[in-house]
């Protein structure tokens, strides 16, 4: 099971030096991946009547790509995910442009997690279309999926044009995997249909958007049921498709944190876990690095 670092950008703040320890000591402490959230935008929430999204605009949010660039300039080989980048947001070629550069320079793994978004001011802010994202990000995905393999492609969808042009140094597609967040039906079925793995939402603080927290309960496992169904549907081995949690540090010890990776190992399509260390009340970045360290030690123990 893979053990990644979620990259506390809420709390770490902007100092280089900062990133740049905290990124050496994930590292260090055999973390297999880093993971970062995505928002361009943060809405003023007072400005907004019946506001329940779980960031505003004091919320501190890097750009995920550039920062796993620097990332990667300071590092050697632990891995990045993306969990997740909002895709509809974003230029389809630009971002496979984005992430073949970032796994060519870094000779990493990148596992780009995307998915369709909930915050409507932000797509009007940056100008695309809120109510067509989830048809959006399949066009999206197969695109860049041909431009990572091909010299040259030929797209005329609904939603994208391109005339017989290409992305150029073409990058090893076995170091690039596209995976899903989100935890609506469409959604897990797209999971089965065309992804890689699944960012499961196991967040009670974002679940209050309107889709439950994923669990070891009947409901969790439900959902791992669509995902099958929907890859068998499709030809496709359900095996195959990974999926990852996330363990969060507030309300409890890094020991404490650290006992779930147990439960969640026993579901057998649980391949991986994510462990935050945001909004447990660490104070400066010694003390995220603090936290990393002890929950690590628990599993090794």
């Amino acid at each position: 099971m893979l053990i990644g670092a979620v990259f506390p950008q809420l709390e770490i703040g902007s100092k280089s030096d900062d990133i740049k320890v905290w990124t050496e000591h994930v590292e260090a402490f055999e973390y297999d991946h880093i993971a970062m959230f995505d928002h361009i935008l943060g809405v003023n929430s007072k400005s907004q009547l019946g506001w329940q999204g779980p960031y505003d605009h004091t919320d501190s949010f890097h750009e995920p790509l550039v920062t796993m660039g620097y990332m990667s300039a300071v590092s050697k080989k632990v891995g990045f995910a993306t969990s997740i980048l909002v895709l509809p947001q974003r230029q389809a070629a630009l971002v496979a442009k984005q992430v073949s550069t970032l796994s060519g320079l870094s000779k990493r793994v990148i596992r780009l997690g995307v998915g369709s978004g909930w915050n409507k001011s932000e797509f009007e802010a940056i100008g695309h279309n809120f109510n067509k994202r989830g048809k959006i990000i399949e066009d999206q995905i197969k695109i860049m999926r041909q431009l990572w393999g091909q010299q040259s492609i030929n797209v005329n969808s609904d939603y994208h044009t391109i005339s017989d042009a290409g992305i150029n140094p073409l990058p090893d597609q076995s170091r690039i995997e596209i995976w899903l967040g989100g935890g609506a039906k469409p959604v897990l079925q797209r999971v089965g249909r065309i992804a890689d793995g699944w960012f499961a939402n196991t967040s009670a603080r974002t679940a209050k958007l309107g889709v439950p927290a994923f669990s070891n309960n009947k409901y969790g496992l439900s959902q791992l049921d669509i995902i099958r169904t929907a890859a068998l549907d499709a030809g496709r081995d359900p095996t195959k498709i990974g999926v990852e949690v996330r363990i969060e540090l507030e309300g409890k010890t890094p020991e404490e944190a650290a006992i779930e990776v147990n439960k969640w190992s026993r579901i057998p399509e649980i391949t991986a876990v994510q462990f935050s260390t945001m909004r447990a009340e660490l104070k400066t970045v010694n003390h995220h690095i603090d936290a990393l360290e002890k929950f690590m030690n628990a599993l090794k123990s």
